[in-house]
């Protein structure tokens, strides 16, 4: 996707922070996550406020190599109750770093995109995801704005192949040279995944080998998102597949993260 088509990144941060700030202010802690099996909203959210800390960590140090530590003064509240506010504050401490990041600036990551803005894109779709989660368990509706949404499934997929470092998983992602597209059925976005022998990757827009995809994966942009990240199953009536079940089998079974 190009630069310019983006959300602003750092503005959503912000309000998907203050969305899921807002869910769990006087909610019971203690609720179960069903989309974090083994979680309660109390690990959910300590979760989410320790990836805001530590992303921050990272841009304000300008990493240019793989850290070595992952200690950070998470500054945990001493009462579940305090999470809300923890919350909080931890986004607001990295809309400060945010404003001081030049989101151009080279730096060390894990994915695609080698510069400081990957970090803010990052934390963008780790709270909306999150976010998605709290209202589960809440048992509340979600809604994702579209232009999110689609700019979620391109983040997705163009990181994906380099996920493997802690979703082992996507190693299994290897086939002889077949193809799946994943496609918004209310949006223009539309992208070609190929999985080779030795590993898998977007293919590019106007690619002269792109060629027919072996399989399709149609839905609305918000469930498409869902679905990539395992909160919605590809049964689901606003999902469409088409073409080789076993291949989209192995997609699912080795993707999410």
């Amino acid at each position: 996707m190009n630069t310019a088509d983006q959300p602003d990144h750092r503005a959503a941060v912000a309000a998907e922070a203050a969305r899921f700030a807002d869910l769990v202010r006087g909610a019971d802690m203690t609720l179960p996550v069903p989309t974090c099996p083994g979680w309660d909203l109390t690990d959910l959210t300590r979760h989410a406020g320790s990836v805001h800390r530590w992303f921050s960590v990272l841009l304000r140090q300008r990493i240019q190599a793989p850290p070595t530590s992952r200690d950070v003064d998470l500054r945990l509240p001493e009462r579940a109750e305090g999470y809300a506010d923890w919350l909080a504050e931890g986004a607001a401490e990295a809309a400060a770093v945010f404003a001081d990041t030049d989101p151009n600036a080279p730096m060390w990551v894990w994915g695609a995109d080698g510069h400081a803005r990957f970090w803010v894109r990052r934390m963008l779709f780790e709270t909306l995801v999150h976010r998605v989660d709290a209202e589960r368990a809440l048992g509340l509706p979600s809604d994702v704005d579209l232009a999110l949404a689609r700019d979620g499934v391109d983040e997705f997929l163009a990181n994906l192949p380099y996920a493997a470092l802690f979703a082992p998983k996507v190693a299994a992602l290897r086939a002889p040279d077949r193809s799946i597209r994943f496609e918004c059925a209310d949006t223009d976005g539309s992208w070609l995944v190929r999985l080779r022998p030795d590993g898998f990757g977007l293919v590019p827009d106007g690619a002269a080998d792109a060629g027919p995809a072996d399989a399709l994966v149609s839905a609305p942009a918000a469930d498409l998102l869902l679905l990539l990240y395992g909160r919605l199953d590809r049964s689901a009536t606003t999902v469409r597949t088409e073409g080789d079940a076993e291949l989209l089998d192995l997609w699912f079974a080795n993707s999410a993260f």
